[in-house]
């Protein structure tokens, strides 16, 4: 089931009290509308009753989607600096939950999960809208860290990533995005073919495949914070 619970927040526009229920945990099988809310970007939207201000609260919950084989643990963007520590966290939480420490029934559909660690809400969107559209996200990854080879600048800054948003028949649509505000900075398109070429050679990429698929955090943001974790 999802799970709700009260918070206390203050509008950061006229600082009144707002009492909300804050998600806990998602479970889209039972409530897709939860699923199609955070693709359309409205999940754990609050507007204030005193001054119309709209504010979003940041993601701190589990999602899990059985039937598209997804499990991922949703954190507020200040904690991806310590990504190393979050990935522990979400490992054992795994663990318990559907892994080897789980019951053989939960371990049973576990067995058919992936597990994911995202930072802030174009994170998660992105996990489930890749899915959505039968996207490998590693590859979706390699194709980020492709682009950024071919492009003559890009908007590199802390906070600022690159989020894959659409699709169409001809290609995917990119933004440089602030993840703390959700705002755009600027928009990448880019051919179908980029990502077959990828996903065709993907040896060519094993080094840096290997290291995005060491730990659950799954995102090129990891590779330009230090050492990160050793190779298993």
């Amino acid at each position: 089931m999802s799970l709700f619970q009260p918070v206390n927040l203050v509008c950061p526009g006229c600082g009144e009290l707002i009492i909300m229920e804050a998600v806990g945990s998602v479970n889209a099988d039972r409530r897709p509308d939860f699923r199609d809310d955070i693709l359309n970007s409205e999940f754990q939207d609050v507007t204030c009753a005193s001054c119309n201000e709209s504010f979003r609260l940041q993601p701190s919950f589990n999602y899990l989607d059985v039937g598209r084989g997804q499990w991922i643990a949703c954190l507020p963007i200040g904690r991806m600096p310590d990504y190393l520590a979050a990935e522990d966290e979400v490992t054992e939480l795994f663990a318990v939950s559907y892994g080897e420490k789980a019951p053989r029934a939960a371990r049973d559909v576990g067995d058919e999960l992936s597990v994911r660690l995202v930072f802030g809400w174009p994170a998660v969107r992105e996990k489930i809208f890749a899915r959505e559209h039968e996207l490998d996200d590693v590859v979706l990854e390699l194709v980020k860290l492709d682009l950024l080879r071919r492009a003559p600048s890009a908007p590199m800054a802390p906070g600022v990533e690159m989020r894959l948003v659409n699709m169409t028949d001809d290609g995917f649509g990119f933004v440089w995005i602030d993840s703390a505000t959700e705002k755009a900075v600027e928009e990448v398109t880019a051919p179908r073919s980029i990502y077959d070429h990828v996903e065709a050679n993907v040896d060519g990429w094993r080094a840096t495949h290997a290291l995005l698929e060491n730990g659950p955090f799954v995102d090129i943001q990891k590779l330009y914070m230090g050492q990160g974790r050793d190779a298993a």
